[in-house]
C-alpha cells in the first residue's frame, strides 16, 4: 500500500502545483508554491509523529516541509512591525521564564498593545525558524470561514454541509450544517486519542486515497452518528478537515492560497508559512501548517482587531465565545467555532504538544507560544499556560 500510496501522492501534487500557482498569481498576495520532500515520512498509524522520541519530534517540529508535502507562502509585501514595548515586570518575566523550564518551550513571545514586552527562546529555536502548529492550525482555518462568508462564497454557519461537498450525502454527515461542523456538534462518533495507534485521529490521514475524492470525505464514509446533529460535543480533528474542504471547494482555491490573500498579508507575516497538504492534494484544515513564533503573534493580533475587512464585523467575539459551554465540569471554559474560550471572556487556539496564541482582548494581549512536551496532551502545563497569561493580564500596565 505504501508505494501506491506515495505514486498517488507524486500524481496528485504534480497535477495540483501548477493550478495554486497559477491562482495565487492573480492574488495581490505573497506567492504560493508546491513544496515535495525527496522522502515523506512515514504514513504508518503505529509511526505516528505522535509516537516519535522528544528529540525526534523536535527536529520535525522546526522542519515539516522536509518530511510533508505541502504548500509554501511567502512572507506578505506588507510585514507588520512589531515595535519593543515596556519589557514585563520582574516577577512576570521570571514565571514565563520558569514556565518554558518547566514546560519544554521553544518559545514564548507576548505583546501589549501590539508592541512585544516579551520574547525568549529554547531547545535551540530562533526567531527566523518556523514551529509547526497542530491544531492551533483549527483557528487559521475558521478564520478562513469566517472569510469565505464575508465574500459571499458560503452563505451562513446554517447552509448545509452536503450543500457544499455533496459527496457527504448519505454519509453520517447528510443533515449537519457548516455551524455544526465548526462547532464539532455534528454528532459523529469519533476517537481522538493520541496514545492510540488505532484511533480515529491516528489512521484519518493514512486512508488509502479514492479517485476524485478528498481523504476527509473518504474517512468520513467509515463513520457513524452516536447523536443528533447539534446535541453533543466532540473534540474531532476530521471535522476541521471536513471544514477546511469546505472552505476550498467554495472558494474554488486551496487553505494556503486563501490564507495567503485573507491571513499572511493582512497579518504581515515576516516568514511566510507552510501549509501540509494529504495524499489528494488538500491542505490539512485541522493540523500541520508552520509559521516563526511572532508570524504566531502577528495572527493573534490581527485576530485581536478585529479582522476587519476580512471577516464579517464581530466574527471573532463569536468564535471565541462558548458556543458550546462546558458547564460545571470546566466553568467558564467553552468551545466556540474552532477557539477555545477561557474565563474572563479570553480565548484561543491551542494544538497538542504545547502550540497556543491566546488573546486577552479586555487588556489587549496576545501570548503566543510554541513547544515540544514530552506528551501530546497535559493538563498541568495547559494550566501553568493559562496561569501565566492571568498573571500577564493582572500586571499588564
Amino acid at each position: 500500500m505504501r508505494t501506491v500510496l506515495v505514486s498517488t501522492l507524486a500524481l496528485v501534487l504534480s497535477a495540483c502545483a501548477s493550478n495554486y500557482e497559477e491562482t495565487s498569481e492573480a492574488l495581490t498576495a505573497p506567492a504560493v508554491t508546491q513544496s515535495t520532500p525527496e522522502t515523506m515520512a512515514s504514513l504508518d498509524p503505529s509511526d505516528s509523529i505522535l509516537f516519535w522520541s522528544d528529540e525526534r519530534r523536535s527536529a520535525a517540529f522546526r522542519d515539516m516541509e522536509s518530511l510533508f508535502p505541502g504548500l509554501e507562502v511567502a512572507p506578505a509585501n506588507q510585514r507588520r512591525n512589531l515595535p519593543a514595548g515596556t519589557p514585563l515586570d520582574e516577577a512576570s518575566a521570571a514565571k514565563a521564564r520558569q514556565f518554558m523550564a518547566d514546560t519544554a518551550a521553544a518559545g514564548i513571545m507576548v505583546l501589549k498593545d501590539g508592541k512585544v514586552v516579551f520574547e525568549e527562546y529554547g531547545l535551540g529555536f530562533a526567531p527566523d525558524q518556523r514551529w509547526t502548529s497542530f491544531s492551533v492550525a483549527k483557528s487559521f482555518t475558521s478564520t478562513l470561514l469566517g472569510a469565505a462568508i464575508a465574500d459571499g462564497h458560503i452563505q451562513s454557519l446554517d447552509t448545509p454541509v452536503t450543500a457544499i461537498i455533496p459527496a457527504l450525502t448519505g454519509t453520517a454527515y447528510d443533515g449537519v450544517t457548516v455551524g455544526q461542523i465548526a462547532t464539532m456538534t455534528s454528532g459523529v462518533a469519533w476517537n481522538e486519542d493520541y496514545t492510540d495507534p488505532d484511533s480515529d485521529v491516528a489512521k484519518m490521514l493514512a486512508v488509502t486515497p479514492v479517485a476524485g475524492e478528498s481523504q476527509a470525505v473518504t474517512y468520513a464514509r467509515t463513520l457513524t452518528r452516536e447523536a443528533s446533529a447539534g446535541e453533543k460535543w466532540v473534540y474531532k480533528t476530521l471535522e476541521t478537515n471536513l471544514l477546511g474542504l469546505i472552505v476550498e471547494e467554495a472558494t474554488g482555491k486551496s487553505l494556503a492560497v486563501y490564507a495567503a490573500e485573507k491571513i499572511v498579508e493582512p497579518s504581515g507575516f515576516e516568514n511566510g508559512l507552510f501549509w501540509m497538504q494529504d495524499l489528494t492534494g488538500g491542505n490539512i484544515g485541522g493540523c500541520c501548517l508552520s509559521l516563526s513564533l511572532p508570524d504566531y503573534a502577528r495572527f493573534g493580533q490581527f485576530v485581536l482587531q478585529g479582522g476587519e475587512g476580512v471577516v464579517p464585523e464581530g466574527w471573532f467575539a463569536d468564535a471565541g465565545a462558548p458556543q458550546v459551554d462546558f458547564g460545571p465540569r470546566a466553568p467558564g471554559y467553552g468551545y466556540g467555532y474552532q477557539w477555545w474560550s477561557y474565563p474572563g471572556n479570553t480565548y484561543g487556539a491551542q494544538g497538542i504538544f504545547g502550540q497556543a496564541i491566546t488573546i486577552v482582548p479586555e487588556k489587549d494581549i496576545v501570548v503566543a507560544v510554541v513547544s515540544n512536551w514530552p506528551t501530546a496532551t497535559s493538563a498541568a502545563n495547559r494550566t501553568k499556560f493559562q496561569e501565566l497569561v492571568r498573571q500577564l493580564a493582572l500586571n499588564a500596565k
